[in-house]
């Protein structure tokens, strides 16, 4: 069983930058595959970022591509979300999650462990 645990989440005007951070414990960090996802409002729940292999490998949605970045330190069991020029369509509540390394073709793992979840709000 994995443990994960997201924070740096709050308040931020658009524009404005947060660094999202998820620590892992319980299970070898660095055999899964990692993500983190977001639901907005009356939304369903979104893949946002992931790194679904060793390779170095990374995926970003469109609506994120050039302003969040995804980095994760195996060293220190944590995973991380860089996101810049924030808009107000970014707000949401944001979970990391990790799953076994996804099929060849495919861009993010089905996770088996969520994070409690981590609520951004971007003002206008």
């Amino acid at each position: 069983e994995m443990r994960l645990v997201e924070s740096g989440g709050g308040l931020v005007q658009a524009g404005g930058s947060l660094r999202l951070s998820c620590t892992a414990s319980g299970e070898a960090f660095e055999d899964y595959a990692i993500g983190w996802f977001r639901q907005a409002p009356g939304k369903e729940r979104e893949g946002v970022s992931c790194i679904p292999d060793g390779d170095g490998g990374t995926y970003y949605a469109d609506s994120v591509k050039g302003r969040f970045t995804i980095s994760r330190d195996n060293g220190k069991n944590m995973m991380y979300l860089q996101m810049n020029s924030l808009k107000p369509e970014d707000t949401g509540v944001y979970y990391c999650a990790a799953g076994p390394l996804p099929p060849p073709g495919e861009s993010c793992p089905v996770p088996d462990f969520w994070g409690q979840g981590t609520r951004v709000t971007v003002s206008s």
